[in-house]
């Protein structure tokens, strides 16, 4: 029997993206925990009195091969955009958590392949010699795979349907063992591993942790590829912070920059400089992107919204401008650091609390009154500045309208 379909279903764009995210993370992540192995004069071994038992059968390439295609059916088939978030940020953190194991525990499978006379079966181990080498074996990202395939496909099938599916994935996962492309405890910790990030990748609350999430992926990045493969203590550094902003987002913390008066004190640059530079490089950008537009627009007779502004931008604003800051990330432009400056910060590309959104509000009505100019801005002018700009024009509607008519 089929379930209920629940939410709205995620567009085919949405579908891609998740999809060519996860793709484009498993290309770069497996195989430098090759690279990482290989260069080692010797690999670990796992392999337990038992695995010199398992048989090699060389047809279970079949259901070991079928791994990349279930691998693009979860994300074409799952029925709504919240079952598509939570497959996604189940592979993505147990392809990057495997990673990171396979680079600190490097093991190697123990025995060579027998030769194959079948042309067929031979071309298909000869391929996967290629693109799978004997190195990430603890824990087996196939089997991590089958268990997060089987949970995001369960629901999509009832009857002989289900119980085909759960046969073919079990298969898939005792392939790994028949193929001698990994020993028994690499199976035990395939399962592990999806059930660990089963546990912590959650349906229902995948919203409030996206910026947090993607910043921890980021971070198991960066590490993987940045410290283990090229040694790079700068690369070290900027994992480290990006696990920093990952909690911060976490805690819901838009203060946790520090800035005061319009500034980050040495201590928040010390400890999250490559984010602040990112948010500088990035508002550079946008400004020659859009250097044809206007940095601010006049929302209503004295309110002035858009992006943080340079020095020059600053001056067109009016005299004693009243300047309320919603961005914690970029230092406001010395000439807006005045008496009349106010900081009321909000995270980024995070949904504000309530109380939050109150306080900006009230501050933004206390500052603007007939016959003062205030300018709101977040750091590039597309989400935050426009968000609050929005509500304040709704609850002032009647004010406002007066105002301009």
């Amino acid at each position: 029997m089929r379930l209920p379909r629940q939410g709205k279903a995620p567009s085919a764009r949405a579908r891609a993206v998740h999809l060519l995210g996860n793709w484009l993370v498993f290309g770069l992540c497996y195989p430098l925990s090759h690279t990482i192995a290989a260069r080692l004069p010797a690999q670990h071994s796992v392999a337990l009195p038992l695995d010199a038992a398992v048989p090699f059968w060389p047809w279970m390439i079949v259901p070991y091969a079928s791994s990349s295609l279930f691998f693009v059916l979860v994300f074409l088939l799952v029925r709504s955009a919240e079952e598509l978030r939570v497959a996604s940020r189940r592979m993505l953190l147990a392809t990057v958590t495997a990673a990171l194991v396979f680079a600190v525990y490097p093991a190697r499978f123990t025995s060579a392949r027998p030769a194959l006379d079948n042309p067929f079966l031979a071309a298909a181990y000869g391929f996967l010699d290629i693109v799978d080498q004997p190195y990430n074996q603890l824990p087996s990202l196939h089997v991590a795979y089958c268990l997060l395939f089987w949970l995001a496909l369960r629901p999509l099938a009832g009857g002989w349907r289900r119980l085909a599916l759960a046969a073919w994935l079990m298969l898939v996962a005792a392939s790994t063992l028949f193929t001698w492309q990994h020993h028994a405890a690499d199976v035990l910790g395939g399962l592990a591993l999806g059930a660990a990030v089963a546990w912590l990748v959650r349906p229902g609350a995948t919203r409030r942790s996206t910026v947090a999430f993607y910043y921890t992926i980021a971070a198991g990045i960066t590490l993987h590829a940045g410290w283990f493969v090229l040694g790079s203590w700068l690369a070290l550094y900027a994992a480290a912070c990006l696990l920093l902003v990952a909690l911060a987002y976490a805690r819901r913390d838009a203060r946790f920059l520090r800035k005061d008066g319009g500034r980050h004190a040495l201590a928040a640059w010390l400890l999250y400089w490559p984010y602040l530079a990112g948010y500088l490089l990035t508002w550079a950008l946008v400004r020659y992107r859009e250097r044809g537009r206007a940095a601010f627009i006049e929302l209503a007779p004295g309110l002035f919204v858009g992006r943080r502004l340079s020095a020059a931008e600053a001056r067109r604003l009016p005299e004693g401008c009243s300047v309320i800051d919603l961005s914690p990330e970029l230092p406001e432009a010395a000439a807006l650091r005045g008496a009349c400056y106010h900081h009321a910060p909000l995270l980024d590309l995070h949904a504000p609390r309530p109380s939050q959104v109150r306080a900006v509000l009230a501050l933004l009505a206390e500052q603007h009154r007939p016959g003062r100019a205030v300018f709101l801005h977040c750091a590039m002018g597309y989400s935050r500045s426009r968000f609050i700009a929005r509500l304040y024009a709704r609850k002032n509607h009647r004010w406002l309208s007066r105002s301009t008519s």
